[in-house]
């Protein structure tokens, strides 16, 4: 059994600092997509709008959205079809600020036809 008044004492912090000397600027790198990425997300991108447009034009219609369908599929695609416009809406005006300029066409140009 050890007894000593260190035992219950709290931990010390040692403060390192790095040397002055040689020091290298700090960089930041950006990840990019690959062509199939963007392909990827273009598709999907398309397919959510092709969703979202069809269901406000049965909203329109009917009063009321898609269906649930079997296992509420239906309704479930329709609402990560609207999450998915929404994040394309968000990245694309977040591209906008920071460059200027929309997102990428892609191959195909499918992304830029998810953008709109």
């Amino acid at each position: 059994l050890l007894c000593s008044s260190h035992a219950f004492a709290p931990p010390t912090r040692a403060v390192v600092t790095a040397p002055q000397h040689g020091r290298r600027p700090l960089t930041r790198t950006y990840a990019t997509e690959s062509d199939e990425e963007l392909a990827l997300y273009g598709a999907g991108g398309v397919f959510a709008s092709a969703v979202v447009l069809y269901s406000e034009f049965t909203l329109k219609t009917t009063g009321c959205g898609l269906p649930a369908g079997p296992f509420g599929a239906v309704g479930a695609i329709e609402g990560v079809s609207y999450l998915a416009v929404i994040g394309i809406a968000g990245a694309s005006l977040a591209t906008k600020v920071k460059t200027g300029s929309g997102l990428k066409a892609g191959p195909g140009g499918l992304l830029g036809l998810a953008e709109g």
